[in-house]
This record gives structure tokens, sequence and C-alpha cells, in this order.
């Protein structure tokens, strides 16, 4: 299986020397749990990589759903990306204010809506700005460009698909260990505690460094091994609302592990629908 490590990741130093390049888009895809308290849009205004334009998963979703940050059609994503001023044939480079954790996100949105040049900066803003690289309140000038969506249905799978998935296909939740057990409260109000009957669970947090930069490739793989997985059959990704859900399978893709889909419903849909099974335990 082949490594998409320089694919997918790149790192400060090199997008330190390829911001200047007429093709290359920076892109701030920061999202923070509500609990949290931080405002994504409001920190990139204050402080964000020169050029770098924000990217809101929240308005750039569904509308149509009452689920959070679903993806949305085509569409209304190629709007989006042409208002935002992102156009085809673009390098899009995406980074998040904790390191490595909504920029996954960002990343599958675009390769599900089959733009494949997107890669994800290794370590985020605190890893750059603790580098004392530049960083600005000036928003960028944005120019209208064109941009074309085309949903690739093979990285979407819904609750019926989750539900009836075959006996090798695996599920992957990327919660923490007490929310997948049901020792503690979900950050969204009504939702019932457990996870989905036969999945496995791996904390993103497990897969990252200290300085939330992503692990090796032989980490990686010891992770998901750890965690149940048989990387020789298909995986399935989920967490709390999809977002983290794209950590695992960032570290699948980079592995050279193709995921079977990412439930973007999640635990959101998954358990506030009184109609699914759910479990409790490790």
């Amino acid at each position: 299986m082949s490594d998409n490590r320089d694919k997918y990741l790149v790192s400060t130093d090199w997008l330190a020397d390829h911001m200047d390049a007429p093709d290359i888009l920076v892109i701030d895809g920061s999202w923070h749990l509500p609990p949290t308290g931080r405002d994504g849009r409001a920190e990139y205004n204050e402080a964000h990589i020169p050029g770098a334009i924000f990217f809101d998963i929240d308005d750039i979703s569904d509308d149509a759903s009452d689920l959070p940050h679903m993806l949305p059609r085509p569409e209304k994503f190629a709007s989006r990306m042409r208002a935002l001023g992102i156009g085809d044939g673009q390098k899009i480079i995406v980074y998040d204010q904790a390191g490595l954790f909504s920029a996954p996100r960002v990343w599958w949105m675009f390769h599900a809506m089959g733009h494949q040049d997107v890669a994800i900066l290794d370590g985020g803003l605190p890893k750059w700005m603790a580098e004392d690289r530049p960083v600005t309140d000036e928003l960028p000038k944005v120019r209208h460009s064109h941009f074309s969506a085309r949903r690739n249905a093979g990285m979407v799978v819904d609750a019926d698909e989750v539900a009836a998935r075959p006996d090798h296909v695996q599920l992957l939740d990327a919660r923490p260990a007490n929310r997948f057990a049901g020792e503690a409260d979900e950050p969204r109000p009504g939702l019932r505690k457990g996870h989905v009957p036969g999945a496995c669970n791996l904390p993103f947090g497990n897969l990252l460094n200290e300085d939330k930069t992503l692990k090796g490739n032989d980490e990686l793989k010891r992770a998901f091994a750890d965690a149940g997985l048989d990387l020789s059959r298909p995986v399935m990704t989920m967490c709390g609302s999809g977002v983290t859900a794209a950590i695992l399978s960032l570290a699948l893709e980079i592995t050279g592990n193709k995921p079977a889909g990412l439930y973007d419903g999640s635990w959101a849909e998954w358990g506030g629908d009184a109609s699914r099974d759910i479990q409790t335990g490790a």
C-alpha cells in the first residue's frame, strides 16, 4: 500500500517557501466545539496566516438538514467556493487554530466534492505561530473564480448504510473513550450516551503528537491495531458530528488504506434517533 503523507500533509517550512506561489490558496478551516466558547471566525479576524481565507463549515452546509454542518449539495458548495475566490486548478492548503482538529473535515469536504489537490498544514496555526512565522488581521481581497463540484458518493455514508453494513466492514468512532462508552455526556444536549453497536473506538487525539502534528505512519498503524481494526478490511469513520471522523479518514488515507466512507450525521444523528440501537461500555 502506498504512503500518501506527502500528498495530504505539508510542513510549516513547505508552506513558508510556497506561500507566494500563484496557484497556492491557504484556507483557515477552524471550527470549535460549542462548549469551548471559541469562535473560529473571530479568532481568524484577529490573526491568520497572510492571504488565508476563512472557510465556515457551519455556513457551507446543507440548509435542508437539522443536523450540524452536513455536507451541502454540489451546487451550494460550488457557489460558496466561487464567492470565496476558490477556483479549479488551485492547490489548497487548509489549517485550523487547534493544530489538527477541523482542517481534515475541510480537506474531506473538498475531496467529497471532487477537488483532489488539497493538503493540510501539519500542526496548523499553533505550530506556525510557535515558530514565529507571520500572521495578520488584514483580510485578503477576494476575486470570484470558477469552481466545479461533483459529489463523490463513495466518500459519504448515511445512517441506513451504517446500520446495514456487512460484517466485514468495520466502523471506527473518533470520540473520546468516555463518550464512546456512555460514561460522559455528549456536548450536544438531547443525545443518548453510548455508541453504534459493533463500532470500535479510536479517540482522534491518540493519532496526534504533543505539538498536534499527525503521528508517523508506523504509530498510526499501531493505533489502528490497538483499536481492534483489521486494515485488510474496509473501515467507515464517524465521531460526534462528522468533524474529527475526518482525522481518522486522513490517517487511513495517509497509511494507504482507503476509507469506506465517513458517516456524516455521526452521533448527532444516531444518538438523537430513538429508533437506532445503541451500546454502552468500552
